[in-house]
């Protein structure tokens, strides 16, 4: 039954089109290989290729549009206990388009296509930095929020697009949310009846776009935003009825960014950054000493925010409750365990340190959390020794996924979150475990052609500056009376001459 559904839905594809243009859309290869698989174009890449259109029969046309376009498409189910409120939200915005001028010599003269001949129009398109700021009209809560909506995101959500060459990975994205790219082709005509303009024929040609996207700098996290947790305190016991130990402290920097190679890079070694997490234990007295580590397991939590209306802030769950247009899918992807127990402790003295006593909790902010070579002490630290300890751990991103870089449009928001769970062997009952959610970017690298073009048109922009300065015009009149110059006075005043300087005789 499936076959036949095929056969029947196959056969009306076909007479729907009897009667309109076959178009054909075919792109170069950056490296002049003709293959089936999908090639990835970055930042100031060149997408050059032909269409052709042929007839088979005499058609009547009145214009041809070849365009670049790029459109990122939303919906987002409301499930409430209103009836009146559920159901789904819709949004498609069209942020690119870039079209491709057409030579009017090259079109049949009257508008009409000869049946059997075949119409072939090149095109050259140039993936743009950014995007024009009629992309972003709506209201933002600042000047970086739109500099960020007017940034090119990457291509998501596509399963025939995500991957690598002809490798198919899968990019982590809902199918809420879809980014894409790709060549446009319009035909038109005029109808008869009544003069209006329709549609002859419509056709896309796909392609994966994957931008160069700098590293920003660290996310500012707000206290009370509960998506991210950069310390945790612990207390830690003796025994059910034998009291405390002390206070474990736990404490990660956000680490540097993991950079993704550019667009058909030949690299194919591991996407590599490094995590330090700094822990520091309070003793309750001096006969305690720093618990045994377990193991350190990491994992990345891979967030897309989707929404039906545009973002005016940056993406927040919390906000999230109160906003029925805003949606959220998140995957944990397993990175590695680390086996700590062999991490050295080392101990301090309170003399020794007096400027790790512990900050008023209204001053304390993100970047004074994070940026201190030892963990302030936790609430329960009674001035005497204590211990601190660092672990460096490397985060590798799987290959097994296609990671797309850190970005925020519109619409659509991808966002990186790293886990790291610390297990503690304690005599007390049970083994407690202290938790982090540490914000962490990924980066990506543009491709060498397009670093090559950009560095080539930035020279030719500075040429032409250079010649337009040339011709502005420039004043020959003689300078006014304030601006001559003044005869230096004479006497002790004036300024000494080189010979002043001079090296005298050796006396």
């Amino acid at each position: 039954m499936h076959s036949i559904g095929n056969q029947i839905g196959s056969k009306v594809r076909n007479l729907a089109q009897m009667g309109r243009p076959a178009v054909e859309i075919e792109l170069r290869d950056p490296h002049g290989a003709h293959g089936s698989y999908v090639t990835s174009y970055s930042t100031m890449d060149r997408l050059e290729g032909t269409v052709s259109i042929t007839a088979d029969r005499d058609t009547r046309f009145e214009d041809i549009e070849i365009a670049f376009i790029g459109v990122s498409k939303t919906y987002v189910d409301r499930l409430t206990s209103t009836p009146s409120l559920s159901g789904r939200t819709e949004a498609t915005h069209r942020f690119l388009k870039l079209t491709q001028p057409i030579d009017q010599s090259s079109l049949p003269q009257p508008r009409i296509a000869v049946a059997g001949k075949t119409y072939k129009f090149p095109f050259t398109f140039v993936i743009p930095r950014h995007l024009l700021p009629r992309a972003c009209v709506h209201k933002t809560a600042s000047d970086h929020v739109r500099e960020t909506h007017l940034q090119l995101p990457p291509s998501l959500g596509d399963p025939e697009l995500a991957g690598h060459g002809g490798t198919l990975l899968d990019d982590l994205a809902p199918e809420m949310s879809r980014i894409t790219y790709g060549v446009k082709v319009r035909i038109t005509q005029l109808r008869d009846t009544d003069g209006l303009t329709v549609i002859l024929q419509d056709k896309m040609k796909k392609v994966r776009v994957k931008p160069a996207f700098e590293e920003q700098p660290p996310v500012n996290v707000d206290a009370k935003d509960e998506t991210y947790r950069l310390r945790q305190e612990k207390t830690i016991r003796k025994g059910m009825f034998k009291g405390k130990m002390g206070s474990l402290v736990m404490e990660c920097m956000q680490p540097k960014a993991l950079c993704i190679p550019g667009a058909r890079s030949s690299s194919s070694g591991p996407i590599t950054t490094m995590a330090k997490v700094q822990l520091r234990f309070d003793p309750s007295d001096d006969s305690s000493l720093p618990p045994r580590l377990g193991s350190l397991v990491t994992k990345m939590k891979v967030a897309t925010y989707f929404s039906s209306s545009p973002r005016h802030n940056f993406p927040n769950r919390n906000t999230m409750t109160y906003d029925l247009t805003q949606g959220y899918y998140s995957e944990m992807v397993p990175l590695s365990t680390l086996c700590v127990g062999s991490a050295q402790w080392e101990k301090h003295s309170s003399e020794a340190s007096p400027a790790l006593a512990r900050r008023d909790s209204g001053i304390s902010d993100c970047s004074s959390t994070t940026s201190s070579a030892t963990p302030y002490a936790s609430k329960t630290y009674s001035g005497k020794t204590f211990y601190t300890a660092n672990i460096i751990v490397p985060i590798t991103l799987p290959s097994t996924k296609n990671f797309v870089p850190t970005f925020h449009s519109c619409l659509i928001s991808r966002v990186y979150l790293l886990s790291l769970n610390l297990s503690v062997h304690a005599p007390g009952v049970g083994d407690p475990s202290l938790q982090l959610r540490v914000p962490v970017q990924i980066s990506a690298k543009g491709s060498e052609s397009g670093e090559a073009n950009f560095l080539a048109s930035r020279i030719e922009s500075l040429a032409l500056e250079d010649a337009d300065a040339m011709w502005q015009p420039r004043s020959v009149a003689p300078p006014r009376q304030e601006f001559a110059r003044a005869e230096a006075p004479r006497g002790g005043d004036a300024p000494p001459e080189y010979a002043f300087f001079a090296p005298g005789p050796l006396r």
